[in-house]
């Protein structure tokens, strides 16, 4: 985006860098015309694109899951969630410490591997949490399962969720359990997301109030606090979330199915791995010709994306600021290139036309 280097980054641009990949394949994709969104021609010619494409530019003040899920369900954040270059303060930590019992490790911006591998074996010794951040607004907690059973370690964060709040109400608290020997630590599928609630009414909520579902499969629910959702699924992987997806699909329901698949962003763009990125994205292509085919007429297919999260850019491992793409798709629906839209929240106006609930926001419904 134009104001990317406000927030630290310079020439990001995640599609570009994972089509650069032998193993990236976009053919349906394709089909539905990615190629057709604007910045994106390098990929190929979308001519016969199947849906209405677009690139979308955040207005909200931040670039984390958050924020950009806030503003896909209609919320703009005008000032950005509080971060912590420098670790944590002094009160913060003393309160936490005081609730759990334990003490801290770390208390510094981390890459999440890194950490178990510096503070792991100081972790067994002493059972002292390891605490870390990021360029995100998060307060992250790791701890071993054979020190910190899961649930415990949940209850933790439960903790830090009710000591984070005002001037220190963080994004979200996350738990990172680990297991292994040293030198081979490694995270677990248990993570666990403790988000700070929405400061508004989503669309989530407006759905829910008009008596409809909202299904919310992967890290969906934690994001937004539980707020606006009639049912949660827990999923562990991008795989197990594609087959959340599938099995929604054969439900009868009106409503949202909200889907987060959480691999692209935790196992490869953070950890600046191009090739696992192209091949993740590679697999979401194979898996969109069954979940199209199982489509019906009343069904609307929107695919987006929160924020960016270039496996190139070393100049650190954090979400990256960039525009994101939108594609949607329906059977009865005229296929058009929208060009740039400035805010996600269109989005969430969509969603409220199609489904037919009231919801105000500044967005502007792309089915018209």
């Amino acid at each position: 985006m134009p104001d990317a280097a406000l927030f630290g980054d310079r020439g990001v641009n995640t599609l570009k860098t994972i089509s650069s990949s032998p193993y990236f394949d976009d053919k349906n994709m394709l089909r539905l015309g990615l190629a057709g969104i604007p910045g994106s021609e390098y990929l190929g010619d979308a001519a016969s694109s199947l849906g209405r494409v677009a690139r979308l530019e955040e207005v909200s003040a931040g670039k984390d899951t958050t924020i950009g899920h806030w503003e896909i369900a209609g919320l703009v954040s005008v000032k950005p969630l509080p971060v912590y270059p420098n670790g944590f303060p002094p009160e913060v930590l003393s309160a936490f410490e005081n609730a759990t019992g334990r003490g801290v490790l770390c208390n510094l911006p981390y890459s999440g591997t890194a950490v178990i591998a510096d503070y792991g074996e100081e972790h067994l010794k002493t059972g002292k949490l390891i605490v870390y951040t990021s360029a995100d607004s998060v307060f992250q907690i790791a701890a071993h399962e054979d020190i910190v059973p899961v649930e415990t370690l949940y209850e933790y964060c439960r903790k830090a969720r009710d000591i984070l709040t005002g001037e220190h109400g963080v994004g979200r608290v996350i738990a990172r359990p680990f297991a292994g020997e040293a030198p081979d630590f490694y995270r677990t599928a248990d993570r666990r997301d403790f988000s700070i609630a929405p400061p508004g009414r989503t669309v989530l909520d407006a759905v829910k109030e008009a008596g409809q579902t909202v299904c919310a499969i992967g890290k969906i629910s934690d994001i937004f606090a539980g707020q606006g959702v009639t049912k949660k699924v827990v999923t562990h992987s991008n795989a197990e979330g594609m087959q959340a997806a599938l099995a929604a699909q054969k439900e009868s329901f009106d409503g949202l199915c909200f889907i987060n698949l959480v691999d692209f962003d935790m196992l490869y763009g953070h950890r600046r791995d191009v090739d696992g990125y192209a091949r993740a994205f590679a697999a979401f292509d194979a898996f969109l010709p069954s979940f199209l085919d199982g489509m019906q007429g009343g069904d609307l297919l929107i695919i987006t994306a929160d924020h960016g999260c270039d496996p190139a850019y070393k100049a650190s491992t954090d979400h990256t600021r960039e525009y994101v793409p939108l594609l949607v798709y329906g059977k009865d629906l005229v296929p058009a290139r929208l060009g740039t839209k400035k805010g996600f929240y269109h989005i969430a106006a969509t969603v409220a036309d199609f489904l037919g609930v009231k919801y105000d926001c500044k967005g502007l419904s792309l089915l018209r």
